[in-house]
């Protein structure tokens, strides 16, 4: 089996993402942080911005149910800068390598609509994708098979012939189902071993 590309995931693979890096600041004590992330601004609310629900509607029923924490609530659009810290050790360095060795590099990611814009002005390296599959702009998120069926059409390479790393075990499963090659994203040395093994890295 030959490799020709590499698919990447975007958020805590390349992005070093985490809501609660914002809320810290925003919130006096660890326990209003719980508190928010676990029974207001939940993953599974925010997973509705994955599939494309604008989050100006989204946030309205939140927002009527919790007054007082209207602006801690519209901060999850606004704050996204709070929530990077840059990028995750090793996986930027690892793209410019396979881009100046010219591998096909893409992306395929849980990401809203509000948020392409920001990824792409703080993250350099997403100029080395040639596309990019965004589940908001589907109507689809991961692991749901319909997004793979989408990335494997937008992209001109049989799904065997493109290695993929995710930081999700359920989604990782999920493409290698499909058919693609996937790897679990642990950390940059895996990620070297692993391209390295398939002879799409030979200069870290």
């Amino acid at each position: 089996m030959t490799t020709r590309a590499v698919l990447w995931d975007l958020g805590n693979v390349l992005i070093d993402w985490s809501p609660r890096r914002l809320y810290e600041k925003l919130f006096r004590t660890s326990q209003e942080v719980d508190h928010f992330l676990s029974e207001v601004c939940t993953m599974d609310w925010h997973a509705e911005h994955d599939r494309g629900v604008p989050m100006a509607q989204n946030r309205e029923p939140l927002i009527e149910a919790h007054p007082h924490l209207e602006d801690a609530i519209r901060a999850w659009e606004t704050g996204f800068d709070g929530m990077v810290d840059g990028t995750v050790p090793g996986t930027a360095e690892t793209m410019d390598a396979l881009a100046r060795q010219g591998v096909p590099q893409y992306a395929l990611t849980n990401l809203p609509s509000e948020w392409v814009e920001p990824v792409n002005r703080l993250y350099p390296s997403m100029r080395h994708m040639r596309d990019v599959i965004v589940s908001a702009h589907e109507g689809v998120i991961k692991p749901e098979r319909k997004i793979y069926e989408i990335t494997a059409a937008r992209l001109p390479h049989d799904p065997h012939e493109v290695l993929f790393f995710d930081d999700r075990d359920s989604n990782v499963q999920a493409a290698r189902d499909f058919g693609f090659d996937a790897e679990l994203f642990t950390g940059a040395d895996s990620l070297r071993q692993a391209l390295s093994g398939r002879g799409l890295l030979t200069h870290a």
